[in-house]
């Protein structure tokens, strides 16, 4: 399979939508091209494990290589494995349920549009990229977008937010391409930006330690590491519902993935030494995040520092290193995006309707609202880790591979990781309790509606996905494995 058209689909979308006239044309191509993002998906999962089926060893399947800037050592290079593959999927999925939620967006719909594609479109160049110097590209084809989608359909202190956002992303990206400035000039002379081949050249381990904390940190910020996680909530509730899912579901991803592939992966020696801190932040983000959210009344600022909280574990599987402890981190990461888009889009249909996400303004919304307020109660039982549900199946094999690791500090850290889902349980079922259940607190939501096409569309989907990891994930334990 050509991966390139993981990212043409998207550019091709965005030429569409640009000449198109009409806002229904605008919707209709929109959703088109996500359907051919997610169709390109799972062609691409079908053929992955054929080739797997069939005993093709390669590390890295379908790969491509065309020289970019050769002098400099710098090659349009991609190629997938299984935790790619995965990770293609949750864009996929992720971004056919925006353009489904953002059916109604107004005003300038088509350059909302536009910018939500273009965000896809590095998503893919970044998940399918072995060039160091192409990954940091898609990387920051991320950022601009993403500003721009909060900057102008926005809520709240919107500008603060978006501005807070870019430069906390910008910062993490400088210090991401520091470390990558670091691997070229380091590589025993090999003067290239070509992931395989640094891999298998390695890293001297005195230049590892000095470069390693760099591309963990750049990487870090973009997956909300304590304490460089402040751009989360603000970002999160000023954002558009459609950019919400995408900020927490994907682009929070892209520092988890970056984290482990790159940084872990190109030095594994420093990520050793570096272990420790690495726990203790997890660890702190992880709890401190669970109080935090405990402490908010905005619907979006408890999905916002509950993120936080939940990135926490993707770091800690990733820290503690053992095996099942990074397994668990990859799950969680696909796990945590699904379940965050759902409760954005979730909490975005609610204020799009009672035009509040003050939690103690809220309350008896199953009577009048019993799809979105049923999404809602999914969306927050998958969160604490409801088994049957996707968070459950992530959070457990965290727990267990961190376990794994012996010693008294690491299983310290590891009891604190687990004790956070007590204080994540006190916030969920309270939350829900006040908004979906009980009296309607204004009388007039007696005629608020449900869920129309569009939304039930995006709901089922991310529902049906979260129960297929949830009580089966054995397929997508296997695809990881690989």
């Amino acid at each position: 399979m050509n991966l390139s058209l993981l990212v043409i689909a998207p550019l091709i979308t965005v030429l569409a939508v640009l000449f198109a006239r009409g806002k229904n044309a605008v919707r209709w191509l929109s959703l088109a091209g996500v359907m051919v993002q997610l169709i390109l998906s799972f062609i691409l999962l079908a053929l992955y494990w054929r080739e797997r089926a069939a005993g093709n060893p390669a590390p890295m399947l379908f790969q491509y290589l065309h020289p970019w800037f050769s002098s400099l050592g710098i090659n349009y290079h991609v190629g997938v494995d299984g935790i790619s593959v995965s990770m293609i999927l949750l864009t996929a999925f992720v971004m056919v349920s925006a353009v489904l939620v953002s059916w109604q967006i107004s005003p300038n719909a088509k350059e909302f549009f536009i910018l939500l594609l273009l965000l896809s479109a590095g998503a893919y160049g970044y998940f399918i990229s072995l060039d160091l110097f192409t990954l940091f590209f898609f990387l920051e084809v991320s950022v601009i977008p993403k500003f721009l989608l909060i900057g102008i359909w926005g809520s709240g202190r919107k500008e603060y937010a978006a501005l807070k956002l870019a430069l906390m992303l910008m910062a993490g990206s400088a210090l991401v391409f520091i470390g990558l400035l670091g691997v070229y000039y380091h590589t025993r002379g090999l003067y290239t930006f070509d992931w395989p081949a640094i891999a298998q050249l390695g890293v001297p381990i005195r230049y590892e330690r000095v470069f390693f904390p760099f591309l963990f940190t750049g990487f870090g910020i973009f997956t909300a590491l304590f304490p460089f996680h402040t751009w989360v909530p603000d970002g999160h509730s000023s954002a558009p519902t459609a950019a919400s899912m995408f900020l927490a579901g994907i682009s929070m991803k892209l520092g988890g993935y970056g984290c482990l592939r790159i940084a872990v992966s190109l030095m594994p020696g420093s990520a050793l030494i570096y272990s420790p801190i690495i726990i203790t932040l997890a660890t702190i983000g992880i709890i401190y995040g669970a109080f935090a959210t405990m402490m908010q009344k905005d619907l979006k600022y408890i999905n916002a520092y509950s993120s936080v909280s939940h990135c926490g574990f993707i770091l800690l599987g990733i820290g503690m290193g053992t095996a099942t402890a990074v397994n668990g981190a990859i799950l969680q990461i696909i796990s945590h995006g699904l379940m965050t888009a759902l409760f954005f889009a979730a909490i975005g249909m609610i204020y799009d309707r009672t035009h509040t996400r003050l939690v103690e303004k809220l309350g008896g919304l199953l009577k009048v609202m019993p799809f979105i307020a049923t999404v809602f109660v999914i969306a927050g039982l998958c969160s604490l880790g409801l088994p049957g549900l996707s968070g459950f199946v992530a959070e457990m094999t965290v727990f267990f591979g961190s376990w794994q690791r012996p010693g008294g500090t690491y299983h310290l850290a590891t009891i604190l990781a687990c004790a956070s889902i007590v204080v994540t349980a006190v916030y969920i079922l309270g939350a829900t309790g006040q908004v979906i259940m009980g009296p309607l607190k204004e009388s007039q939501y007696n005629s608020l509606t449900d869920a129309s096409w569009n939304e039930k569309m995006t709901g089922i989907l991310l529902v049906a996905a979260i129960l297929v990891i949830g009580t089966a994930p054995f397929w997508l334990t296997e695809l990881i494995n690989k």
